[in-house]
């Protein structure tokens, strides 16, 4: 999966430097012994901690402006941050936020516990992540989208289905699923995170980068002015955002549903919403 205050010029360059980004996030998100504790929901029902009065996340912070870290501060901000944040709130326990990981360990680190309770960051609900992990209620509802370089020739889907054709993805994410399956003729290439893909499209180093609708409207109004989502680039694919919790963990989903559903009540959502699209989504 920002940023009103974020210098994305700056946050690119950073990505350069992740081991750097990622010590800062580390220190910034604190430090704690692991080792499962219990704890109790508001409704009664207990539920297990890796860090006991804490609410460990973990995700990969390129991916604004749902999740990423200032580069100057060292704080994890994005829309996933601030409903991570007021979650822990309404569950009464203090946000622990893990340093960055490659978004294709997520699931598996989930599912294999004690090291993270839960992860939010534009995960996309799919049939094959259910069978290894839980997801809470969706969130936010969002599209896959295909992103060129100005004055490319080609723009399209079956443009871009040819030999040779190279297109950036993230790996591990249902925009890397969307390019395999349809543009088999080309050449996907997984990369670690999406700056690294809109910024190799922007160099010219590969043809086309498939991404989250949100992420890439919001990179290149911010950062990208040279790049688009071309006519018929807007891939409506009906995905869902949920928040990844072990199915060992039930009773911690329960929690977080019942606060996700206080959160659209109250209209803490919409508020996020705004604050980080510029409108309700």
């Amino acid at each position: 999966m920002n940023q009103a205050n974020l210098t994305r010029r700056d946050f690119i360059q950073m990505c350069g430097l992740g081991a750097v980004g990622l010590g800062l996030g580390g220190v910034l998100a604190g430090c704690g012994g692991s080792g499962s504790d219990s704890s109790s929901s508001s409704s009664g029902s207990s539920y297990t901690l890796v860090k006991k009065g804490s609410l460990t996340m973990i995700s990969n912070f390129y991916f604004p402006p749902f999740v990423s870290m200032d580069d100057k501060t060292g704080d994890f901000e994005g829309f996933d941050v601030d409903v991570y944040k007021d979650i822990c709130k309404r569950l009464g326990l203090k946000a622990r936020i893990l340093p960055s990981v490659q978004f294709d360990t997520i699931v598996p680190t989930i599912k294999q516990g004690g090291k993270a309770d839960v992860s939010i960051g534009a995960i996309t609900i799919t049939d094959d992540r259910k069978k290894e992990i839980d997801f809470s209620t969706p969130y936010l509802d969002s599209n896959q989208s295909i992103v060129v370089k100005k004055g490319a020739t080609a723009t399209t889907a079956d443009q871009l289905n040819a030999k040779g054709m190279q297109i950036a993805v993230q790996s591990g994410t249902t925009g890397e699923s969307w390019a395999q399956e349809n543009l088999p003729k080309a050449t996907t290439v997984p990369l670690d995170d999406v700056i690294q893909a809109l910024t190799g499209v922007q160099s010219g180093l590969y043809n086309a980068c498939v991404a989250d609708l949100p992420v890439t409207s919001y990179e290149i109004k911010q950062a990208y002015s040279d790049l688009q989502i071309p006519e018929g680039g807007e891939i409506a694919t009906g995905e869902q955002y949920g928040i990844v919790v072990s199915k060992k963990n039930p009773n911690l989903t329960k929690a977080i549903d019942k606060a996700l559903k206080a959160m659209k009540k109250d209209g803490t959502m919409k508020k996020l919403e705004i604050k980080w699209f510029g409108q309700e989504v």
